[in-house]
């Protein structure tokens, strides 16, 4: 979910997710109350007592501590599945690495690099896909790679490549002044050696040059290591969402 996906307050909807139906082979919708909103949770509940798709994918400002409460007594099963977490940089303030010799800064790799970069850098990565036992997780390790071949294609992507081919990528998105990073990694075999500085700053040069006034990123909560990278380039967490399924009937035994 982009930083821009995001419902208005007081116009509580859940909007079919076609691509996600499609992969896991039954309806899907999703509903997003943004940091900002201030739609209460009765609106949020209406919305979903409208819904008749198997599961709404629910995300809200972690602040609202009561919510999931009730949301448990809509006659639908909840399973908390991620906190997500945002953090913001403006543009100019990063702490740049120093220049690293035969790493050079490239556009949209082929295809099918951006595809075997995912499969090799995220395959551990414990999405909020995985807490649902009706997502088979080979479906969903497909779907971040189709996820980011649908951003790079989109909005294009940042790459860092040295003789030996693709070492990180980051997938971006564009939203007037700001920079959103949608996903972002170093290949295994690169990680350590700082490359993820280099990554960052290249993101943060491309924000520059458009004029965007921040670069924004997300991860989930348990996702600790790269939120200290993060802090030391010179991010700032901003505020956290909570997702939460809300699957129609009980689940699978």
């Amino acid at each position: 979910m982009s930083w821009g996906d995001v419902m208005e307050p007081g116009v509580p909807l859940t909007a079919p997710s076609p691509v996600e139906s499609a992969r896991f082979g039954r309806p899907i919708e999703r509903l997003t109350v943004s940091a900002s909103s201030a739609t209460p949770l009765e609106a949020v509940c209406e919305a979903v007592a409208r819904s008749a798709a198997d599961v709404v994918i629910l995300r809200y400002p972690a602040e609202h501590v009561g919510w999931f409460a009730a949301l448990t007594t809509l006659g639908r099963t909840a399973v908390l599945a991620d906190s997500l977490v945002y953090w913001r940089l403006r543009t100019g303030t990063g702490r740049r690495p120093a220049p690293a010799p035969g790493l050079a800064v490239a556009g949209v790799p082929d295809p099918a690099e951006v595809r075997a970069f995912v499969g090799l850098t995220f395959a551990a990565y414990g999405n909020h896909y995985l807490a649902n036992p009706l997502f088979d997780p080979a479906d969903a390790a497909e779907g971040y790679a189709e996820w980011a071949l649908r951003s790079a294609a989109r909005d294009g992507c940042v790459t860092l490549r040295d003789a030996d081919g693709v070492l990180a990528l980051a997938t971006t998105e564009e939203d007037g002044p700001r920079t959103e990073i949608l996903l972002a990694g170093v290949t295994p075999a690169a990680q350590g050696r700082g490359v993820y500085a280099h990554l960052l700053a290249a993101v943060e040069d491309r924000a520059a040059a458009r004029g965007a006034a921040e670069v924004v990123i997300s991860t989930q909560g348990h996702n600790t290591r790269v939120q200290r990278a993060w802090a030391r380039y010179g991010f700032e967490p901003v505020h956290t969402l909570l997702t939460v399924h809300l699957i129609r009937g009980p689940l699978p035994r």
